[in-house]
């Protein structure tokens, strides 16, 4: 690989206009296909087969109405709203109800009214029934009475017809009164049943008590995650065009979706830092601007490809931002390395040529191994049988595959024709004297043991410290109270919470399936049974039934819970409703829920399960990867080790700032809430194989030390000296590009900019660079010992280019360029 990557180099170097347009087109065509294929990008995460979705499937065809989307129009007035405001936000609904993908609207102020005008005619009906007894019963007494005195009279004239003909005609009455009596009681049980639902669904409302507030529920023809961007458009525009004056409108995050932005003012941020350090490190702006050059198109081609299938793959919002998010971070970083082995041979008088071919052998040569690991990782995703995060794990390696491929041919391509302009003045003039820099001591004092010791338990405490948040870390989606405070979503949620209560904003979709079909009264009857008993359930707040399937077999619930969407105790109402066996008649009725709070719920325990599958595959094909490149059992151990322990304390980082809310206002942390499900999976992932390339870069320094005969002890603290450097303005540049995402306009981003940032400012500084180098001292030579029978049956990938570098020995005294080239 490194005589192939040399040769490559100086190939590249040699046809630098040829690969630059190479590239050149390659970017257009991806531009160019993102433009006439691209698609619409999902908002929502589902994964095909919980119980969420199989209900939501079946709903579909039972009951299509309860199977749509939803979302909210929050509306306000400050002070209750006047007659000419309710039309006008009743004309306004209805025009967004004529809408193409809206299905209905319930308008608040009708549903208000027919809630009251329900209760009205409940009352009265009740009332009606109570005055039909008292005259059944006068009729009644009045009957009895007139009976006791014909069967009295019978008993002294047996035989008078006209006394039979009176009895007869008593009968008759009877049977009357019993029917009327009959109809009056099946009454006044419809009435009852009625008055129950009412009651039961009277938590559910639709304007506040102040009459200031009012929330719209807009229902759509597809599920959630179809609704298409222009249909949630096409609303929001409708009802800013149609509101009366005085009164504003927020809209729910099912129906407020911002555009897919790939560079924001904190991504700006982000990479003026990484300039900055880069013009720092380097000292001119010409050896600065090629990696961000080299990142940065890198970043077009796999973004614009990956977003050009949108049209035809269903894609989240937050997949393509990721794949900018590490194309941008190790783009930079691949090339800095390779830059920098560049301008340390130019400064030692190594022609142009072959000092590009030699730096992408070498340092080329622990890239292409270095990227191997994060395509590992990321590609695993694929493993968890969860669509989203496979597509996510692959548009991610794509990235990074790019990023590689980019370095290792764009790179030298660019270092060819810049020639020795990538040094300062004062550096050039010493190459062309031919006045070589005053060489660093060859030999450096180990650390001792004890220092070694402290070390280890300074970092490993510090970094179980800070991990203890983490032992409390909850998983959901984000809701509107994540969004940033000057957003509508975070302004409905707000509302709707402190109008109507935390569970209006993650109603759930209960579902019943009775054995015995009910139609007509007897519908309502069991609707109303149900209703009680799911009433009586901890954790629910309101019930209200949205209606059955012809055959009466499904009845459907909205169940309101007392907590929100993210909270503990919706969780576990969830679980408890699915678990339940209510009773109809004799007849067992068993449960299921649908809704976005359940989605959320289902969604966390999928990702949940599937991590401990996805971590074992990505440590244990990283581990062979490491043990082939160091030839060491005890180095791929510590190193795996070691990210254990930044990966726990990321995660307790994220939880302390974004669900404990520590340090929130830095951060644009508005409400504490649950972390991103999916965020320890992906974290799992990438911060692996950031970890392992930080690992790479340092350790094999220290593998070639021991390799050249220097001592175990020593070799570690030589290969820290050599690498760290690099590696920290590598580790300084990925916590800025990470970090620029902190602050980013989606709200899903944040934290993964957070967790990667945060996880490679512990892994880089407290692990690679503090705990790593003094387990290894402490191990001495062991740190490198491997089984003969194993050292035999492995490949020699020589990833330091050692081979290479006897091979291709500058020949200064053969080869000569100007340095002013």
């Amino acid at each position: 690989m490194a005589e192939l990557l040399y040769r490559l180099g100086r190939f590249s170097a040699r046809r630098a206009w040829w690969v630059i347009t190479a590239w050149v087109v390659v970017l257009a065509v991806a531009v160019g296909s993102f433009l006439a294929f691209g698609g619409a990008m999902s908002t929502t995460m589902t994964i095909p087969g919980t119980p969420t979705a199989q209900v939501t499937d079946r709903l579909k065809t039972e009951l299509p109405v309860a199977s749509g989307g939803t979302g909210q129009i929050v509306l306000r007035a400050g002070t209750e709203f006047t007659a000419a405001q309710r039309e006008g936000i009743t004309a306004a609904l209805r025009r967004v109800a004529d809408l193409p993908g809206v299905d209905q609207v319930a308008d608040p102020f009708v549903s208000d009214a027919t809630r009251a005008e329900q209760a009205k005619k409940i009352t009265d009906g009740l009332a009606k029934v109570e005055g039909g007894r008292a005259r059944l019963t006068k009729g009644q007494e009045q009957l009895d009475q007139a009976r006791a005195q014909t069967e009295a009279g019978l008993q002294q004239a047996a035989d008078d017809p006209r006394l039979k003909a009176t009895l007869a005609q008593l009968d008759t009455k009877q049977a009357e009164l019993d029917q009327q009596s009959e109809v009056l009681e099946r009454s006044e049980r419809q009435l009852q049943a009625g008055r129950d639902l009412l009651s039961m669904a009277e938590g559910i409302r639709t304007v506040s008590a102040d009459g200031s507030t009012a929330a719209a529920t807009v229902i759509f023809d597809l599920p959630q995650q179809e609704i298409t961007p222009e249909t949630k458009e096409a609303v929001t525009e409708t009802v800013a065009a149609a509101l009366p004056g005085g009164v504003s409108a927020d809209y729910s995050v099912e129906i407020a979706q911002g555009e897919v932005q790939i560079g924001g003012v904190g991504e700006a941020v982000g990479l003026v830092v990484a300039a900055i350090v880069l013009i720092v490190m380097t000292g001119t702006l010409v050896a600065a601007g090629l990696p961000i050059l080299n990142a940065l198109l890198g970043v077009g081609v796999a973004v614009a490809g990956a977003m050009a299938l949108s049209g035809t793959i269903e894609m989240t919002s937050v997949t393509p931002i990721l794949g900018a998010m590490l194309g941008l971070a190790v783009g930079i970083d691949y090339s800095l390395f390779i830059l920098h082995r560049h301008r340390r041979q130019l400064k030692a008088g190594m022609t142009v040529s072959e000092s590009v071919g030699l730096a992408n052998g070498t340092s080329g040569n622990a890239v292409v191994f270095a990227g191997s690991t994060v395509l590992i990782a990321l590609l695993a995703l694929n493993v968890t049988g969860i669509p989203f995060l496979a597509l996510m794990g692959t548009v991610g390696a794509v990235a990074i595959a790019v990023a590689v491929i980019l370095t290792v041919t764009l790179t030298p391509a660019v270092l060819g024709l810049l020639g020795h302009r990538l040094l300062p003045r004062r550096e050039r003039r010493a190459v062309a004297a031919k006045a070589a820099p005053a060489a660093a001591p060859k030999h450096v004092l180990p650390t001792t043991n004890g220092r070694a010791v402290l070390r280890i338990l300074v970092g490993v405490s510090a970094l179980a410290l800070i991990a203890i948040p983490a032992a409390s870390m909850r998983l959901a989606l984000p809701t509107g109270a994540s969004e940033a405070a000057d957003s509508t979503q975070y302004r409905a949620y707000t509302a709707i919470t402190e109008k109507f209560g935390a569970g209006a904003n993650g109603p759930l979709v209960v579902v019943a399936d009775l054995v015995h079909g009910q139609t007509g009264d007897d519908l309502v009857a069991a609707q109303a049974a149900l209703g009680k008993q799911l009433m009586d359930v901890d954790g629910v707040n309101a019930v209200a039934p949205v209606g059955a399937n012809a055959k009466g077999t499904v009845l459907v619930f909205q169940v309101v819970p007392t907590g929100g969407p993210t909270s503990e105790s919706t969780a576990d109402l969830v679980h408890d409703l699915r678990g339940r066996t209510l009773e109809l008649g004799s007849d067992g009725v068993t449960l299921a829920v649908a809704g976005s709070s359940s989605a959320n719920i289902d969604i966390s325990e999928k990702l949940a399960d599937a991590l401990p599958t996805y971590l074992a595959v990505v440590v244990g094909l990283s581990l062979l990867i490491l043990i082939i490149v160091f030839r060491s059992l005890l180095v791929p151990l510590i190193a795996t080790g070691g990210f254990v322990l930044s990966l726990f304390a990321a995660l307790g980082g994220v939880t302390a700032v974004y669900q404990w809310g520590w340090l929130g206002a830095l951060f644009g942390v508005t409400d504490p809430a649950p972390i991103l499900n999916f965020l320890p999976t992906l974290l799992v992932g990438i911060l692996f194989g950031l970890a392992m390339d930080y690992q790479l870069f340092l350790a094999s320094g220290m593998r070639e030390a021991y390799a050249h005969g220097v001592p175990a002890r020593q070799a570690v603290t030589e290969g820290l000296r050599a690498g760290r450097a690099v590696v920290t303005a590598a580790a300084v540049i990925m916590i800025s590009v990470f970090g620029g995402f902190m602050f980013s306009h989606m709200t899903m981003i944040r934290p993964i900019g957070f967790a990667l940032a945060f996880g490679v400012l512990v892994d880089a500084f407290v692990v690679r660079m503090l705990i790593v180098p003094a387990v290894m001292h402490l191990a001495g030579d062991k740190a490198w010992w491997l089984p003969r029978w194993l050292d035999r049956l492995l490949p020699d990938v020589d990833v330091e280019g050692a081979k290479l570098e006897r091979n291709h020995q500058p020949a200064l005294a053969r080869e000569h360029e100007p340095a002013g080239r």
